[in-house]
């Protein structure tokens, strides 16, 4: 088959994919090995679009761009002698319709039908035996608009990769533009492997990614050892000292930490990001401080409310930080830290806690603490592929790490069109397991930041009361300003 050319669209095409990694790297693949039923590993949004999207409209738009982002045509492919990580290829039997679906019904939706049938979406383990994408179409949406909801397998992508994509499927104008022809992309059909062949391809790849991680962790030994040399990072050894508790110590039993049975739960809302920008101006801080402010008494008005106290009591948030270069934007996978934000409950004054989130959130940063977890990843990428799977398949703390994820992703602040249609919301998922009953993924598009609230039936069985706990908090906040 070698130089043969590929069947996607039921017609020969030929792409260009010589960035792609050919096989996942450990953190893609560590999304993978912790997926279980409890603990769906998927990402996503739901967009709500001006006018009727129909799903014929959708597919046709999809299918003529879905060259671009070649990896929307790959399945993962377990090593077969179980060495190294997986591989990504080509699925020879790849079919659009399975991958756009139109929902049926027999009414209108409304948000709260569209936010359920996305938590019924992001509930559901995709097929790994294609690729691991799912488009569903709501052509019948509320006020004459239609909807879809994007799902995709979290070690195909993060927050930020997301949004690049974006930038590849959506246009700038009701005009959409004609994409570039197919025939300008390449591909080089690869020749079947023999097994010998498979057994060495797969023992180069672990040795040299664990050269890689070996060479990465060294350098970035040098680099935090050339930080902390420097006067000022001397001077706040103690308020590194302050922080190590938030990476070794677990955090308090919230209310939502709690077993999860893997169906979701979701609740939405939004806020004007112009009147964010003028909280964090007038307090000086940033728009993420402003979130995490909101999300923190949140936090302590929810865990109020069932009886638990928040004198001496804090949440730990845990917040991805994108490392992601600039000439490494574009493309997929995670490439991503965090950092494990703690902050008390029981600051009752708006002003004195966002200064505190602002001092915190600055403290973080000036010690490096995302790039020192980072060096941590490399250590952990050094063991074998095998071991790292078994890691994962039995993974179960006696408590979570953290008590929930807040991930702040950056979107285009100008409208945008898919299929001519405009978007005029999207409301962003994250997904939740591991006694970590909730999380919020926060995307700004369009001069408002959109707020998902990802919860797990089983551990939270009221997440439109958190959501009505964050709604009044950011309008408390916005008060502070008028």
């Amino acid at each position: 088959m070698d130089g043969e050319k590929v069947e996607f669209f039921n017609q020969s095409t030929k792409m260009k994919i010589s960035g792609l990694p050919k096989r996942l790297s450990f953190l893609d693949a560590a999304f993978l090995y912790l997926e279980k039923k409890e603990c769906p590993m998927n990402i996503g949004a739901a967009s709500i679009f001006e006018g009727k999207l129909t799903h014929e409209e959708l597919t046709r738009y999809i299918e003529e761009r879905l060259h671009l982002v070649p990896r929307y045509l790959q399945k993962v492919s377990p090593d077969p002698f179980n060495i190294a990580h997986p591989e990504w290829e080509f699925d020879p039997n790849f079919d659009i319709k399975n991958h756009i679906i139109k929902v049926k019904q027999n009414k209108p939706f409304r948000l709260k039908d569209l936010a359920k049938l996305s938590g019924q979406i992001m509930s559901e383990l995709m097929d790994k035996n294609k690729p691991l994408w799912e488009l569903y179409v709501v052509e019948n949406f509320e006020g004459g608009c239609s909807a879809m909801i994007a799902k995709v397998h979290h070690c195909m992508a993060d927050g930020i990769s997301g949004v690049d994509l974006m930038k590849v499927l959506f246009e700038m104008t009701p005009q959409a533009q004609k994409p570039p022809q197919r025939d300008e992309m390449y591909i080089e059909a690869p020749k079947p492997k023999e097994p010998t062949e498979k057994f060495f391809d797969s023992l180069l790849h672990t040795f040299q990614e664990t050269m890689t991680k070996i060479i990465e962790f060294q350098g970035g030994l040098l680099y935090m050892a050339k930080v902390f040399s420097r006067p000022d990072t001397i001077q706040s050894l103690p308020q590194i000292a302050e922080l190590i508790p938030a990476v070794t110590a677990p955090p308090p039993i919230l209310p939502f930490n709690a077993e999860c049975s893997g169906q979701r739960r979701l609740a939405w809302t939004e806020f004007s990001f112009t009147e964010a920008r003028k909280i964090r101006n007038f307090l000086g801080g940033t728009v993420n401080d402003v979130v995490l402010t909101a999300l923190t008494k949140a936090v302590s008005d929810y865990t109020k409310l069932h009886g638990q106290k928040v004198k001496d009591n804090f949440v730990r948030f845990m917040v991805p930080v994108n490392l992601r270069q600039k000439e490494q934007r574009g493309s997929l996978g995670n490439l991503i830290s965090f950092l494990p934000v703690e902050i008390p409950l029981d600051i009752e004054n708006l002003t004195e806690l966002f200064k505190y989130v602002n001092q915190k959130m600055n403290r973080m940063k000036e010690t490096h603490i995302a790039e020192g977890l980072m060096l941590l990843g490399a250590m952990y990428a050094m063991i074998p592929a095998p071991i790292q799977a078994a890691l994962c398949a039995v993974a179960k703390l006696p408590f979570p790490p953290f008590n929930m994820v807040a991930t702040n992703v950056p979107g285009p602040q100008i409208p945008l069109y898919l299929a001519g249609k405009k978007m005029i919301r999207q409301y962003p998922y994250v997904p939740v397991g591991y006694k970590l009953g909730l999380g919020c993924a926060i995307l700004s598009y369009n001069q408002t930041l959109y707020f998902g609230l990802s919860s797990d039936a089983k551990a939270m069985k009221d997440v439109e009361k958190f959501k009505q706990f964050l709604e009044k908090a950011l309008i408390d906040l916005s008060k502070l300003v008028d």
